[in-house]
Parts: C-alpha cells; structure tokens; sequence
C-alpha cells in the first residue's frame, strides 16, 4: 500500500533500471490505457455478449429491440458489445480530461498536485474501475449517439498528433544515420537511408495501384478515385518541396525519409476511409480481395458468364485489417510519445516540455544517478526545477487517444446506422480522408514556414 501511495518509483524499482520520475509516469499511465483497450477488445470477443446482457438496463426488453426509421426488430448481440467499448472509452476519457484540468499550471514537483499526478496509484485505478462501472447503467438515450459525435472529433485530433509524433520519429531517425554517416563508413548509412526511403515509396505506390484495382470501378465509386489521386498527388507534391534548395537551406534535417515516412501514413489514412464506405460495391472486405486475387477472373470461351453476387455485409468484428493497422500504429505512437524526450523533438515542443534526456540514455548512463551493485535501483525525481512535460497535455492527449481507440475498435460505425448489417456512414468516410488532408498540408507547412515566417526560429 505504501508503494501504490507513493510515487512512480517504487512501482517499478525492482524490475527497472534507473530511470527518471517524468519517464516512469508516461509509461505507467500509457500502460494502463492499454490494459483499457485490452479489456474493450476482450467486450467484443464472441460469447461475451451472453454476459453483457445480464447487466441490467443495457439490454432490457423494448430498450434493445426496436431501433428508430427500421422496421421489424434486431437482436442486441449485434450492437451490444460496441455499447461496452461506448463506455469503457467513456470512462478513461473522463478519468484523462479530470487530469488534465487538475493539473493545470503545475510547474515543478514540489506542487501537490504534481504527488496525484506521479503516485496514489491505487486509488487512481480504484477511480477508473469505479467510473466503468458505473458507465455500463448510464441510461442509453442520446448517450451512445452523443458520445458518438465527441468521439469523432476526438479521433481526428488525435490522428493529427500521430502525424507529428511519425514526423519527429522520421527525423530523428534521419539525424540519427546522417551522423553517423558523417562519422564513417558514409557508403554503408547512405545506402541504408536510400533503402528505407525507396521501400516506403514503393509501399505507397503498390498501396496506390491495389486501391485503384479494388477500391474503383469503371463505371462506379468516384469518390475513391477522386481520394486515391489526390493524395497521390499531394504526396508527390510534399517529397518535391521536402528538397527543394530553399526548404534544405532553412531545413539542413529536411529530406525524403520524412516525406516517404508521411506519404505511407497517408496512404494508410486512404485506405482507412475508403473503408469505411457504405457503399460495399466499392469497399470490398480482405477476404472478398484475397478471394479475387485467387480466382481467375477471366471466363472460357462460350462460357455463360454468370452476374457477380452484390459484395456480403461486412461481419461485425474489430479485427479486421484497417482496425488491427490502426491499433499497432496507436500503440507505437503511445509509446514513443512516451519515451521520446531529447530536448530537439517535436514531441517536447508538442507537449511545451523542458530538456531531458531520453530513456535509453536514463538506462545506460553511468553517473551520479546509476546504482551500484546491490543497490535498491529507484526513479530519480528530475522535475524539482521544472516539470520536463505539459501535465495537462499529456493526459489531454490520453483523453484524445481514449476517443481514438474507441472509434477504431467500433470501426468508426454510428450508433444509428443500420444495424442489420452494421454499416458504416459517410460522416466517419470524411472524417477520415479530411484528417489525411490536414496532415498533408500541416507537414508542407513546417517545411515553408521557416522561410514564410524568417523572425521566428524554426531550430
């Protein structure tokens, strides 16, 4: 008990080694949202909508059954697990946005509030338990529909953040190799860097072509050929800007990994939209694509050709390959935003963060900090002077990653949409590819702004 009541440290001072206060934090709250979506996914398994409708209220007679503008009755297995994702979501967003309010200009760690925010970790969990459960008798009225619309806008924040943590991650993985080009062996780390750009250039490009095989028709889905070739075009457009003499003057650190890097990401956020789309002519699933890659399409001579089945309704499961895409890259985000802290990172200017070293540094060092042999290993406090990370942002950006993960694993469906066959609506289809716009123009924009803007400092 004195642990989980205490800070950071002694949760994990047996199994770490030495690290700082402000790391061991990120890494516990980010573990326990996904404990949070590990149980959401475990909602979804089958067989466990059999439990969920024991809950009272959420599944009773006359609640579950009639739906509005249908006709004739549905069966709540079909929706019942999305509403338990509804409120497990629910309740890590409002346990992260309590925080973000509450830590509003903490500044130091000798703020007691900066003690709530790096320890009472039982007490903490004990919070997020007790709002679950009481999420799942919140009445169902407007509630699914209205978290419906915060979770959307929430989601479309938080992609835009994904995209700045991929592009601090593309260039310090380019400063990274550049050095150590300059350090020796240039031929070796040069031809390494033009391997991985080429690789996700050609990624994209295949992504491109199979979206337009599968994703288009000649005579049918306009919509998905007018989202392929403009953000095929305005990647081309962002590589070319990413070297021109001007952008390399003012950004030595600019180059093609950083743009192949957001072209795959937004061939990914394509994709991701497209399907979504309700309009199942031209959203196949992955096993009606495997199954056409399999079967020849090409008919016998003076062979009837029989007209082809209209596509079956998507199952209703999260995993499917967008959905699973979308979560390892969520994780890898949170991670990384977690962990990523050298003073020169778009992370830090993200999160208004101080200078800190990063982890691999924190575990590898050998000064004052390190233990000695037998020594208890703990987590040294380093925020006396100064807090290394907004507080605030960080648990906002949680709150934004609850909403995130909650839209991926109900595959962004409405909670009014035809729950027959659970499909989609357009809303959450240009949510999707108007995110992969912004991204798009954001990243061009921190490649003209330093020489747009010449009074500012862009270092």
């Amino acid at each position: 008990i004195p642990c989980l009541c205490s800070g950071a440290s002694c949760l994990l001072c047996q199994c770490c080694p030495n690290s700082k206060n402000s790391t061991v934090t990120r890494l516990i709250y980010a573990f326990l949202l996904l404990l949070s979506t590990a149980l959401a996914c475990i909602m979804l398994a089958p067989g466990m909508e059999e439990q969920l409708k024991k809950i009272p209220g959420f599944c009773d007679e006359g609640l579950h059954t009639q739906i509005p503008h249908m006709d004739g009755f549905v069966s709540c297995d079909v929706f019942v697990g999305y509403r338990a994702v509804y409120r497990i979501s629910f309740a890590m967003a409002v346990f992260f946005f309590l925080f973000s309010l509450l830590m509003i200009e903490v500044k130091t760690s000798n703020d007691p509030r900066a003690s709530v925010h790096n320890g009472f970790w039982f007490f903490k969990i004990a919070a997020i338990v007790a709002i679950m459960v009481g999420a799942f008798y919140i009445p169902e009225g407007p509630f699914t529909t209205a978290w419906f619309a915060v979770g959307i806008c929430g989601a479309f924040c938080f992609i835009l953040i994904q995209l700045v943590l991929l592009v601090d991650f593309a260039h310090s993985w380019n400063e990274s190799w550049v050095e150590r080009m300059e350090e020796g062996n240039s031929k070796c780390w040069y031809a390494a860097l033009l391997s991985c750009t080429s690789l996700f250039y050609a990624l994209s490009l295949v992504f491109v072509v199979l979206f337009y095989v599968f994703y288009t028709k000649p005579d049918d889905c306009t919509e998905n050929k007018f989202f392929i070739s403009i953000n095929m075009i305005l990647c081309i457009v962002v590589s070319i800007v990413s070297i021109l003499p001007k952008v390399q003057e003012h950004l030595p650190r600019s180059g093609l990994l950083q743009s192949s890097v957001i072209t795959l990401y937004t061939m990914y956020l394509t994709w991701s939209a497209m399907s979504n789309e309700p309009e199942r002519n031209c959203n196949p699933s992955l096993l009606n694509i495997i199954t056409q890659i399999a079967t020849p399409t090409i008919a016998p001579a003076n062979t009837t050709v029989v007209p082809a089945t209209p596509a079956p309704p998507k199952s209703l499961q999260w995993w499917d390959a967008q959905s699973v895409v979308g979560l390892v890259i969520f994780v890898l985000c949170l991670l990384y935003s977690s962990i990523r802290s050298s003073s020169n990172s778009q992370v830090n200017k993200l999160t208004l963060s101080g200078s800190d070293t990063a982890v691999l540094e924190e575990t590898l060092g050998t000064g004052s900090g390190a233990a000695e042999e037998g020594e208890v290993r703990r987590v040294i406090d380093n925020e006396k002077d100064g807090v290394q990370y907004s507080y605030t942002f960080f648990h906002f950006m949680l709150f934004l990653a609850s909403l995130y993960i909650m839209m991926t694993l109900t595959n962004w469906y409405s909670p009014d949409a035809d729950f027959k066959t659970m499909t989609s609506k357009w809303p959450a289809v240009w949510v999707k590819i108007t995110s992969s716009w912004v991204c798009l123009l954001l990243y061009l924009w921190t490649l003209v702004a330093p020489f747009v803007l010449t009074n500012r400092d862009f270092s």
